[in-house]
């Protein structure tokens, strides 16, 4: 185990240091000159290149990259463009709200589509089977802003069942009042493509030779689900909710952007607007390691 850990951790400094290539080169190359968008139209050619000495893109491409992996190494990626706070503080300020919103979400999302899909595997081919599966076709072909339109109107402003948007610092506050609408329209969002997802792997594990077995010796139908199949049917299961954790903090970010949440996403969008580079490359480069990481902690488990 040791062994296989250790060269998994060798097999990702390549990966890595191809995703920090890639990132440098789009953002030096195709980002354009940064020195430019911060400087406004109005600026003088001098102001332009004051500002570039002050960013450190005046220096050689090699030179850059050099500080650009420095910084990764360090943890430290200098301040914002747009408001001159540290950019390790803001990833960490906006890391909470994001999480609160996520960790519930991925496991009453995992818990609900293992029993949906567990139940309508076992009917499989049948009117219910085939209902579930089309109503999971109509869900997906629907738009996220579509949820969040009719959610925030019905439930929060036309039902005040929910607020329509805020966050506090009082985590139970956030946890139990402000996050619980984008949770249940994530929910929904999310529930069709991973129920049609979880079912596959349910069928995959359902007609195999231990069921069969199993069967054959009087196991209840029940037993034969809950334990038989889902142990073996976990194992893609885990990985693929471990695959699409890090994914998830950026995939909240029309979310966290209509609800007013701090978070993550919403600072994505934030930096988008603002042009804020480092922000931007900071997060890209957490979001890819976290992706290794996750990859290499769900292999780990279904070994």
């Amino acid at each position: 185990m040791l062994a296989y850990v250790v060269r998994r951790l060798w097999q990702m400094i390549p990966t890595m240091l191809g995703v920090i290539l890639l990132i440098f080169f789009l953002f030096n190359w195709v980002g354009g000159d940064p020195a430019y968008i911060l400087a406004g139209k109005m600026s003088s050619p001098e102001q332009i290149e004051n500002i570039r000495k002050q960013l450190g893109v005046d220096q050689p491409y090699y030179v850059q990259l050099w500080i650009f992996i420095k910084q990764i190494l360090t943890f430290d990626y200098g301040a914002s463009w747009s408001t001159g706070e540290p950019v390790s503080q803001i990833i960490l300020t906006r890391l909470g709200p994001s999480l609160t919103l996520l960790i519930p979400l991925t496991i009453i999302q995992t818990v609900i589509s293992i029993i949906l899909a567990l139940t309508v595997a076992s009917v499989r081919g049948s009117l219910t089977d085939r209902m579930v599966m089309m109503l999971c076709t109509i869900g997906m072909s629907i738009s996220i802003l579509v949820y969040i339109i009719v959610f925030q109107y019905v439930l929060a402003y036309q039902l005040s069942w929910f607020p329509v948007q805020g966050w506090s610092d009082q985590f139970s506050q956030n946890l139990f009042q402000y996050s619980l609408l984008p949770i249940l329209i994530m929910l929904v969002v999310s529930i069709a493509p991973t129920l049609r997802l979880y079912r596959s792997f349910v069928l995959d594990e359902i007609n195999q030779d231990y069921v069969r077995t199993a069967r054959a010796k009087g196991v209840g139908e029940s037993r034969v689900l809950s334990v038989h199949v889902l142990r073996n049917a976990s194992i893609p299961i885990v990985t693929e909710v471990m695959a699409s954790l890090p994914a998830l903090l950026i995939g909240a970010f029309l979310i966290e952007r209509f609800f007013g949440i701090p978070g993550i996403g919403r600072e994505i969008i934030i930096a988008v607007e603002r042009s804020d580079f480092p922000v931007i490359k900071a997060i890209t480069v957490y979001i890819a390691v976290l992706t290794m990481i996750f990859n290499l902690i769900a292999d780990l488990i279904s070994k």
